[in-house]
């Protein structure tokens, strides 16, 4: 997956890959389910960047950025489930689950710069 620098663009492309490889899953009860919680979060990580952009104040900002964080790494969980129990479609939640770390450590990393 390209890397581009605008972390929105980054963000919105993590979740467009989580739909996709959604998408390849065998229709069992367990990835249907557990794909949904994985669209909901892996959209609320950018969803909630984009609020943190429109903030209200300093406060406001980090609060914003520690959700899309907290989003950040429920996505994970969701996509270890998936990638465990689904070992034949790895090659493509292995790059999710390295792209999900990048991401949460960006988000941590703006917030620790500015809560500093």
């Amino acid at each position: 997956m390209e890397k581009p620098y605008d972390l929105e663009e980054r963000t919105f492309l993590f979740a467009k890959e989580c739909r996709i490889y959604i998408q390849k899953l065998p229709k069992t009860i367990s990835n249907i389910e557990d794909g949904k919680q994985l669209v909901r979060s892996s959209g609320s990580v950018g969803a909630n960047y984009i609020e943190a952009n429109e903030k209200l104040g300093d406060k406001d900002f980090i609060f914003r950025l520690k959700i899309s964080r907290k989003e950040a790494k429920e996505s994970k969980y969701w996509l270890r489930l998936l990638h465990d129990l689904n070992p034949e479609l790895s090659h493509y939640s292995d790059s999710l689950l390295i792209e999900i770390d990048e991401l949460r450590k960006i988000l941590s990393s703006i917030i620790n710069k500015t809560s500093s």
